[in-house]
């Protein structure tokens, strides 16, 4: 394609908004045409912000002019919009978990599939810099055979109970991201997964049915072994770590802080927090992400992150919690 990506983007509250001002202001290649939203009065400010036309989904499958969509709405709606945009014929961007019900996410990609459409599944820390740095010495075999993995992923602060109670828990709200980073970072399925975890923050959440704070390890098929360790409430900051240790050495990816500045004096060294906002801290992410979609739509290849990428995450997550309430480790096959 030599004219920009059209993009029409469906569901625009906290993140469908972000990822619509990203496409619209910082993404060469792409135009968003329209918006639209469960709330009308939210496409419709949302539109008028951006300059764009305020659109129902079905208008917006409807479209000759819009060439790709994002499909940014609640989880539970995610599969029925990624098959109607799959016959549709639209290019699609969909937000991570494609599903919590690995068989729903499986009718959604057999849609892609019979249509033959564009297809990316949002997990855009693949795409941060830092991690990606060691994705690719892992790659290039700059630090040897793949031993161990670490991650670490700790919120500022818990998410309203509310949301826990209908988010499925920590596992697959939360740590889906970290299951993702574990197959990309070490290159390797997981086959085995051992989860444990604790309420340690507060009492509601466990009453909500999950838990606050988790560790999880993770067996890969070449081996290797990567451990997870998850806190809903780290009051330092957003806390976001990986390593890779390799046969001939180790790959990292520390955390962002709020500036690099750093104070000396006789008293000792002082010197800015981590970021506080998952908005803050991967925003160039999103922007990656995004450039590396419209890229895909516009020149072919495989997809940055197939739909094969967004279920595997889906079953590690719900074996953690097979896990957890066994109190054993659980075998898995991701396909």
């Amino acid at each position: 394609m030599t004219s920009p990506v059209r993009v029409g983007v469906a569901g625009v509250g906290r993140i469908g908004r972000m990822h619509a001002s990203i496409l619209a202001r910082q993404i060469p290649g792409a135009t968003v045409v329209a918006v639209a939203d469960a709330f009308p009065d939210t496409a419709a400010q949302v539109a008028e912000e951006l300059r764009v036309r305020p659109l129902s989904v079905d208008e917006m499958f409807a479209a000759s002019d819009i060439d790709a969509v994002a499909i940014c709405t609640s989880s539970d709606t995610h599969v029925d919009l990624v098959v109607r945009a799959a016959e549709a014929g639209k290019a699609i961007f969909c937000e991570k978990p494609v599903s919590l019900d690995i068989a729903e996410v499986d009718r959604a990609l057999a849609a892609v599939e019979r249509a033959g459409v564009p297809f990316m599944v949002g997990f855009n820390r693949r795409f941060d810099p830092g991690h990606r740095s060691v994705r690719r010495a892992v790659e290039s075999g700059a630090i040897g055979d793949v031993h161990l993995a670490r991650i670490t992923s700790r919120d500022p602060a818990p998410p309203p109970v509310s949301y826990i109670a209908v988010s499925g828990g920590i596992f697959v709200d939360m740590t889906i991201h970290d299951f993702d980073m574990a197959r990309y970072l070490v290159g390797s399925p997981v086959v085995e997964v051992f989860a444990k975890g604790a309420v340690l923050i507060d009492p509601a959440i466990g009453a909500a049915g999950d838990v606050d704070t988790a560790v999880v390890v993770l067996t890969h098929a070449n081996g290797a072994i990567t451990t997870i360790d998850n806190s809903r409430q780290a009051v330092y900051g957003y806390d976001q770590r990986v390593e890779v240790l390799g046969s001939a050495g180790l790959a990292t990816s520390e955390n962002v802080l709020k500036d690099n500045g750093r104070v000396y004096s006789a008293a000792g060294s002082t010197g800015a927090n981590l970021q506080d906002f998952f908005l803050d801290r991967y925003r160039e992410s999103f922007v990656e992400e995004w450039l590396a979609f419209i890229d895909y739509v516009a020149g072919g290849g495989p997809s940055p992150v197939t739909g094969a990428d967004g279920r595997a995450p889906v079953v590690i997550g719900l074996a953690a919690w097979e896990s957890v309430r066994a109190g054993r480790p659980i075998t898995i096959t991701e396909g």
